[in-house]
């Protein structure tokens, strides 16, 4: 293990995000293997301006943020395309090399979201060898990215291209405030969280060769080192979104718990001004107790936890949006999507696994504009999210958190059996969740449907600058 951190060996867009509002994801196959080590060359150097050059990560961020950003990750398929040796890829986890679609029963993707039913080209994950990433914003001419696709398309057959954007207010499309929460590392000074209380993440939550919050645990860094050392692993994901779905559920759960005789242990009579300001609109404002509750915060970002009886104003105070826990007798229902994802400090089954699976997450909408009073408009258009999920091991991190606690429940005896009801794989047959009341009892929600379904996706490998130099020079 290399223990001294060279932050520039390593993507940028690991260890903390852009800011900027537009991507565009290229899927690429590499048809000919002398022009793509070439490209590879040229990235990781930036010895070119006929090939867009690698955006890394710095010591600090920049005064001057550029313009435009570019990252790649490889698949499995795409190693072996590259030349990688036999004897190397085999070094790589087992989950890795199998790669997404044949993990999918680990990860929910069946039914619907099943491999088989998944968009162009995923459906045909032995093409998919690279994912590019350009990132850049509204306000810069789009012929920056049209110039930077056409660079790429020199050295690689490009077999699918995914735009996303980011929503006003840093929404995605369910009305909800995303991205709030991220794990904050060691060796990567951020100024702006300096008021967070929860626990600094080591490196090796995202980063291969450094260690781990398992005590004397590493994980495995595929060899050569070169090759290993400062990668990331990736889960890439095209997920659609019903948002109509989802709001015709909220209003028919509304509905149901206006005549249910504990409804006002769920919001008092009267309460409903301090919900959005929806004074007299008593079936509003259930809906969005019941929206909140199932994510965990209000649609504003206003977390459950530390207000369950408002939307706010939200204070203008450093951490307030993350400063807080869980325990027993805590309002935010453990089944919640934000709990299950991140347990923070609570009391669950695995209990030394708390922080031990955290994972980055970067994410855009994709799809056209939604207006929730108006569900008859572009009702049939499919909206949704990109999203990265990052770590430094897929099994133990991406995948044990989709299948322990996202789909089964297993972090408490209280939800095991029911998933997430956001984003876990449902079935109106079978589907159910426990509304918090003001008592310490609960009401059962049940019937709703998968909210959330796989249109494709890639298990990818976040090489370091290093890597992506060696992956250029390899001669077989």
């Amino acid at each position: 293990m290399i223990k001294e951190f060279n932050p520039e060996d390593v993507q940028g867009n690991i260890l903390r995000g852009y800011r900027l509002n537009l991507v565009r994801h290229l899927v690429l196959e590499v048809t000919n293997r002398t022009l793509a080590r070439q490209f590879l060359a040229a990235a990781a150097s930036g010895s070119t301006n006929t090939v867009p050059t690698i955006t890394r990560e710095s010591s600090e961020k920049w005064t001057d943020p550029p313009k435009l950003c570019f990252n790649i990750g490889v698949t499995f398929a795409g190693l072996q395309a590259l030349g990688v040796t036999q004897d190397d890829l085999e070094t790589f986890p087992t989950e890795f090399r199998q790669g997404m679609a044949k993990r999918a029963a680990k990860i929910g993707d069946f039914g619907d979201s099943a491999p088989q039913n998944w968009a162009e080209p995923f459906n045909q994950p032995e093409r998919v060898h690279l994912i590019a990433s350009i990132y850049s914003d509204p306000d810069d001419p789009v012929e920056q990215v049209e110039q930077v696709q056409a660079q790429i398309s020199k050295a690689f057959t490009i077999i699918g291209v995914r735009d996303g954007r980011g929503l006003p207010e840093g929404k995605v499309f369910f009305g909800y405030r995303d991205s709030i929460s991220q794990p904050r590392f060691e060796h990567v000074p951020n100024p702006t969280r300096a008021n967070d209380n929860e626990p600094i993440n080591p490196l090796g939550t995202v980063l291969l060769g450094y260690p781990t919050h398992y005590e004397g645990i590493l994980f495995r860094v595929p060899t050569p080192n070169e090759l290993g050392h400062n990668g990331a692993f990736n889960a890439f994901r095209v997920l659609a979104q019903d948002t109509v779905g989802f709001e015709k559920y909220l209003s028919a759960a509304a509905t149901e718990l206006e005549t249910h005789p504990e409804v006002d242990q769920l919001l008092s009579p009267g309460a409903e001004e301090n919900i959005f300001g929806m004074k007299g609109d008593r079936h509003g404002a259930l809906r969005e107790v019941v929206a909140a509750q199932m994510c965990g915060r209000w649609r504003n970002g206003m977390p459950y936890e530390k207000s369950p009886n408002s939307t706010g104003p939200i204070p203008n105070t450093p951490g307030f949006l993350t400063n807080f826990d869980y325990d027993r007798g805590s309002r935010c229902p453990v089944g919640s999507h934000t709990r299950r994802a991140n347990p923070r400090n609570g009391h669950i089954v695995q209990r030394m696994s708390n922080y031990s699976r955290r994972i980055v997450r970067r994410g855009m909408s994709y799809g056209p504009n939604f207006d929730p009073t108006n569900l008859d408009d572009g009702k049939d258009a499919e909206r949704g999210l990109l999203g990265n999920f990052l770590c430094a091991n897929l099994g133990a991190q991406f995948e044990a958190v989709m299948c322990d606690w996202v789909n089964v429940g297993l972090q408490d005896p209280d939800i095991t059996g029911a998933s997430d009801p956001l984003l876990g794989a449902n079935e109106p047959e079978t589907s159910w969740f426990d509304l918090t009341l003001a008592n310490g009892g609960s009401i059962r929600l049940r019937g709703f449907p998968r909210f959330i379904k796989a249109r494709g996706g890639a298990y990818t490998f976040l090489p370091s600058l290093s890597a992506i130099a060696y992956l250029s020079k390899l001669e077989t």
